[in-house]
């Protein structure tokens, strides 16, 4: 038996420590420094302790193990050769700290002696993603002592040679003991008349659960970016909260926030306004260590009510008057065909929301309600690798679907090499471009098609037909119910022809004021 390589004993000994402290899930790039890693991983799955997952491209790969990661809320890892490669894991990373979710970056690399020496594919990776939690290694360490929550990136220095020289059964005996993250103490607040609870899309990284448990029975309003998730949410908030007078009469004298708030201008100019405000959210004691309130908790509290109800009736009687102007919709305008699907999905099935428009359509449109678990990456609500992020929540669904834009679609193309086999419905807003920039003051400035609305004028369906993915074009609510009952499984793409940009723009501008007249009306302001 030949002597055992120092590069293939370091894999495998932070392989198994990885199994044995839970981590089950790897998403590989093929490469030769990393090959130590990948033998390693390819024999751990063919006994089963492992779920494998192949991607050449290192940037979708990234998003799609953070996908994995947002629907399990575990960690998974994601591993790759040296170089260029590793770089491309960043955007995923980047957004993965500011949402607090659990990745792990496994970058192989030459030795630290070959640096600067000119050596082929070799730069400096020690600390390569600025902030995130890094640790150079060049010898086994104790794994399950770094996954405490957040991305953490692991740079193995790797030596000649990289392949094993024996058939050690390396696995035999393996006992899985997975970290158990400590429960902080919780503190208690009180609800009193004038409070208002707003939650942002990402909930501070508590789940749906926690928060509903923590809220409930509270008769106090509640505004939440994500209404999919919270029945008992007002409808219509950000529509509502956009006319300054409305704003006013509705002003809290305390709101508490749960998590970060960073879709809508009304909703945060009613936090700021109000006399009082209470965060609630881990990552202030990590990343957002600069937030400013008057009183700041790491954990949800417990609330103590002592409420007459008289500001959530006037908040639950603009939302109804709200709700009810908003059924004058045109039935196939971009954020009518947002809520009709948010309204149509069937319960236990997972929605992943992309950024821009469509989430914010989601939240000024949708009607509360509950049964879908719902995704999206607002940790830094890039455009970029929603595809891939999308296929790796499908992985752990049996039915899922997705709402993007055009733009959004087109930005991960790459992803459908290697298409999801999972139940995925991807519906594509098309309005050829940038909607999102025709609703911001840039709107009117010249060369605005040209550096802002950016249209690429390419026919989706044939890009889309190309990659032998099923797909198909409609243009009416019943065509989009049709496809919602047919409930077809693998991949299925619904790309959603909708007015031009500028139409939609104005019509929202007509919306809101409408919106504002009934709320208006029905709380007898001037």
């Amino acid at each position: 038996m030949g002597q055992l390589s120092t590069s293939t004993d370091l894999a495998r000994t932070t392989v198994r420590s990885l199994i044995e402290c839970g981590v089950n899930t790897f998403v590989l790039s093929p490469g030769s420094r990393n090959a130590p890693l990948s033998i390693a991983l390819y024999e751990a799955s063919k006994k089963g302790l492992v779920d494998l997952h192949v991607k050449i491209d290192e940037r979708g790969a990234g998003y799609f193990a953070l996908g994995i990661s947002k629907a399990t809320n575990h960690y998974v890892a994601v591993i790759c050769t040296s170089g260029t490669a590793a770089v491309n894991y960043h955007p995923a990373i980047l957004e993965a700290h500011h949402g607090a979710n659990k990745l792990l970056v496994i970058t192989a690399d030459r030795p630290a002696r070959l640096r600067s020496t000119g050596a082929n594919q070799t730069t400096n990776q020690s600390n390569i993603f600025g902030d995130i939690e890094s640790h150079d290694i060049s010898h086994s360490i104790d794994v399950a002592a770094l996954l405490v929550g957040g991305p953490v990136h692991l740079n193995m220095q790797f030596d000649e040679p990289l392949l094993p020289s024996d058939s050690k059964d390396w696995l035999a005996g393996i006992k899985i003991a997975p970290v158990s993250p400590k429960k902080e103490s919780c503190d208690a607040i009180p609800i009193t008349e004038g409070s208002a609870i707003v939650i942002g899309h990402d909930r501070g990284t508590f789940s749906v659960e926690e928060i509903r448990e923590a809220l409930a029975g509270l008769r106090v309003p509640i505004i939440a970016e994500d209404p999919l998730s919270f029945p008992e949410a007002l409808a219509h908030a950000s529509i509502i909260l956009a006319d300054e007078g409305i704003r006013s009469a509705l002003k809290a004298d305390q709101v508490i926030v749960i998590g970060r708030t960073t879709l809508s201008r009304s909703i945060n100019a009613f936090i700021n306004e109000a006399k009082l405000q209470i965060v609630i959210d881990p990552r202030m004691a990590t990343i957002d260590i600069a937030r400013t309130a008057e009183q700041k908790l790491h954990t949800l509290p417990f609330f103590d009510a002592h409420l007459s109800g008289q500001y959530f009736d006037n908040w639950n009687l603009a939302s109804k008057n709200a709700h009810a102007d908003l059924h004058n919709l045109d039935p196939f305008s971009e954020h009518a065909v947002v809520r009709t699907i948010a309204e149509l999905l069937p319960e236990d099935s997972a929605l992943f929301i992309g950024s821009s428009r469509p989430i914010r359509d989601i939240e000024a449109f949708a009607a509360p309600r509950k049964g879908i678990t719902v995704f999206a990456n607002r940790g830094l609500a890039g455009i970029d690798g929603n595809i891939s992020t999308v296929f790796g929540i499908a992985e752990k669904f049996d039915r899922t679907y997705a709402i993007l834009g055009d733009l959004t679609f087109m930005h991960d193309l790459s992803a459908l090499v290697a298409p999801t086999a999972a139940n995925l419905t991807i519906f594509i807003i098309d309005n050829n471009g940038g909607g999102i920039f025709s609703t911001l003051p840039q709107a009117g400035v010249e060369g605005f098609e040209t550096i802002f609305g950016t249209p690429q004028n390419v026919n989706l369906e044939r890009v889309v037909a190309g990659y032998g993915i099923k797909v198909e074009k409609v243009k009416t609510p019943s065509d989009i119910a049709r496809v919602i009952s047919a409930n077809e499984n693998n991949l299925n793409v619904v790309i959603i022809e909708v007015p031009e940009r500028a139409e939609m723009a104005a019509g929202l501008k007509e919306i809101y004021q409408s919106v504002s007249r009934a709320v208006r009306i029905g709380l007898n302001l001037a």
